[in-house]
């Protein structure tokens, strides 16, 4: 699939850091409960790709599952991608930021989640940067996250 955002690898490892590209381009996992944004809940604000600084989650979309990944119930609409991933034997739903192809990590449906709409996207706060206002972060070349 191609994305607005057409950096190639060594652009990205321009802007990126060794964690950020293993995550965002390399489609990695980070491990649970370690993340800067786990157990982060404020009343507003935005969630940006930490690659490319689209808009993706707004705060009001994030609660809290207990899987030691930030979970939200919903996008921002268009901001995320779903395709299939049969990695490790399974069958799940990869989401990726809509306009760098960035990898954000998998959605699952069906769990019960008091939520919306049912629906728990379980992100890598390595993919994310936050803004307190409803708009795009720009983080420093080799910043992991912009400061909460």
């Amino acid at each position: 699939m191609s994305y607005p955002d057409q950096r190639g690898p060594d652009e990205w490892r321009a802007v990126l850091n060794k964690e950020q590209f293993r995550i965002l381009r390399e489609k990695g996992t980070e491990p649970p409960g370690s993340g800067k944004f786990d157990k982060h809940y404020p009343s507003e604000g935005v969630y940006t790709c930490a690659g490319c600084s689209a808009p993706l989650y707004k705060a009001s979309h994030k609660f809290s599952s207990g899987c030691g990944w930030p979970a939200y119930f919903d996008s921002i609409p268009g901001a995320v991608t779903r395709h299939e991933d049969r990695a490790f034997g399974m069958s799940r739903t990869e989401i990726v930021c809509s306009n760098c192809g960035g990898h954000l990590g998998h959605v699952f449906k069906g769990e019960g989640f008091p939520t919306p709409t049912d629906e728990r996207h379980c992100v890598n706060s390595v993919s994310l940067n936050f803004s307190p206002e409803d708009k795009p972060v720009q983080p420093a070349k080799g910043e992991s996250e912009s400061k909460a």
